[in-house]
């Protein structure tokens, strides 16, 4: 069933009244001069660019695995469990969530590595074919 819109009752709006009546106030609910609140400001925080984002791939590729990044995918490969890679990524990124984040995206790194692998081997057999 619908809910009707209610309009709430508006908290301040005696003080307000007051304040047009006879002026700004030191104390109270509406104390000070009278302002028009600025408009909120849109943060872009932890949003990657198009530009950052091309850089970072180019740079990725240029520039290859760090050590402890390697021994994480062979880890991996290996098939040890989640919590000692966790803690091998951890005690060289430093944090919790970054440890996560750095295992998440060395498993989706195996994984397409494995896929182009995969892809390849097939080339080559319908190349022989």
């Amino acid at each position: 069933r619908a809910m009707a819109e209610t309009k709430l009752p508006d908290a301040h709006a005696d003080a307000r009244k007051d304040v047009a009546e006879n002026g700004p106030i030191a104390v109270g609910l509406a104390k000070g001069r009278p302002s028009t609140a600025l408009p909120a400001r849109k943060t872009r925080s932890n949003k990657l660019g198009k530009r950052a984002k091309t850089i970072r791939e180019v740079v990725r590729e240029v520039a290859g695995l760090a050590p402890y990044e390697k021994r994480g995918i062979d880890l991996i490969k290996a098939g040890a469990t989640e919590k000692r890679i966790y803690k091998v990524l951890k005690k060289r990124v430093g944090t919790h969530r970054r440890a996560l984040q750095k295992r998440e995206e060395l498993k989706d790194l195996n994984s397409a590595m494995r896929r182009a692998e995969q892809m390849a081997k097939k080339a080559a057999e319908a190349k022989e074919k």
